[in-house]
């Protein structure tokens, strides 16, 4: 299940950074002191499945994104999810 992060940074430098989960139970108090720290929040939430793969993709500067949304439009992965998922149909029969 995807992790909501949100990652702040410092002087608008986007190598300057940190990032929450945001279902931590201390997130609130946690964004309040980065906030009160100088730290602004900056583009919207990550979902990953870890945070090594939130600072991947927030690193990525959202290329991830395009990514996937090419794999969901283009005709040619459309095709290739549909043979896959046939392959594995049969793959379970067997």
């Amino acid at each position: 299940m995807a992790i909501k992060f949100q990652f702040f940074t410092l002087n608008n430098d986007r190598k300057q950074f940190t990032f929450l989960d945001m279902s931590s139970s201390t997130f609130l108090k946690e964004k309040e002191t980065l906030l009160s720290q100088g730290f602004e929040v900056l583009d919207d939430v990550i979902y990953a499945e870890t945070s090594e793969e939130a600072v991947e993709h927030y690193k990525s500067n959202y290329i991830y994104v395009l990514e996937e949304y090419n794999r969901a439009s283009n005709p040619f992965y459309i095709v290739l999810s549909i043979i896959e998922s046939i392959r594995d149909r049969f793959k379970r029969k067997n």
